[in-house]
């Protein structure tokens, strides 16, 4: 399937503990705007929570760690990195950085906090009312060579972005991550060998990648697609095709339009297909055709750049 900021995407190797999310190897992790998880994250990589998001648990990141304006994390915060924190962010617990500390306007920590490289407490008047204010000041001065110079390195700024690494846990716009309820406005994908623990409900396409565990249904509005190996302890409700791949082993009910089943897998609990049962291997390149693929490499990294902007 193709990246949109709409997709739940949680990469290789991802690992659902009881109250933590812990990703495999340099991994970053992006919680959009709004987004609600009742889980928190401990990664190699750097962790970005963007606007009004709501974290229930711990952040633990051996890379930087940024946090916008009006979040809030109800754990603790730690980080081997640098951290930013936007304006009136509330952390329930305590922080505790190696590296240097930006706050921003009414940032409240309620446990305290440990930094160990230099603190920087912006002032609440934004940066652009400075830039203002010392651009008049040179207008009245004549200084127009330096006006020019500054409106330049401004103009080359604004390509500016923060790179985001090619493997990436990514959270959609408002999308609500639960030990018990899961749900994104579009597509989710989940990645090899992954330990998930959650029911989805997903209006769009899921892709499950080979060796996954799942411990909980998944209902879809879309093709569901189940690699190789999976075990999934819970139901499949799709309003669309079902490809399962071999080895896969379903502890509940399936329910779809057409459901294409190799001999090697197994359904546990009932089999309702409204347009029929294949039961042969599914080709490989047929099921490619048919079904919108998530892309990886450049394209998809562009995009959660723009979306970081």
């Amino acid at each position: 399937m193709p990246f949109d900021r709409k997709t739940l995407v949680i990469p290789d190797g991802t690992r659902f503990e009881e109250q933590l999310i812990i990703t495999d190897g340099d991994v970053d992790v992006v919680i959009s705007d709004n987004a609600y998880t009742e889980f928190g994250f401990k990664t190699d990589g750097r962790i970005f929570v963007g606007e009004r998001a709501q974290v229930k648990g711990d952040l633990i990141s051996k890379g930087d760690l940024y946090i916008d304006m009006f979040s809030k994390i109800g754990g603790s915060v730690f980080s081997d990195g640098k951290v930013y924190l936007g304006d009136r962010v509330v952390i329930d617990g305590k922080l505790s950085v190696k590296g240097d500390l930006d706050v921003g306007d009414n940032v409240e920590i309620r446990e305290g906090f440990e930094a160990k490289g230099w603190i920087n407490i912006r002032s609440p008047i934004p940066l652009i009312i400075y830039i203002f204010i010392y651009l008049l000041q040179l207008l009245r001065l004549g200084k127009s060579e330096e006006i020019e110079r500054i409106l330049k390195e401004l103009e080359e700024g604004d390509n500016r972005f923060i790179p985001i690494s090619e493997v990436f846990l990514f959270i959609p716009d408002s999308a609500h991550l639960g030990m018990n309820y899961t749900k994104t406005s579009n597509n989710l994908l989940i990645g090899k060998t992954c330990k998930v623990t959650s029911n989805f409900h997903v209006p769009g396409m899921v892709n499950v990648g080979e060796g996954s565990e799942i411990f909980g249904s998944i209902r879809a509005g879309s093709d569901v697609v189940i690699g190789d190996r999976v075990e999934i302890h819970g139901n499949l409700l799709i309003n669309g095709d079902l490809y399962l791949g071999e080895n896969v082993r379903i502890l509940g009910d399936i329910e779809g339009e057409r459901v294409f089943i190799p001999r090697s897998s197994s359904v546990d609990g009932r089999l309702l297909a409204r347009k029929g049962v294949v039961f042969e291997r599914v080709d490989r390149k047929r099921m490619e055709e048919k079904l919108i693929r998530f892309v990886s490499g450049a394209d998809v990294v562009d995009e959660i750049r723009e979306a970081l902007e």
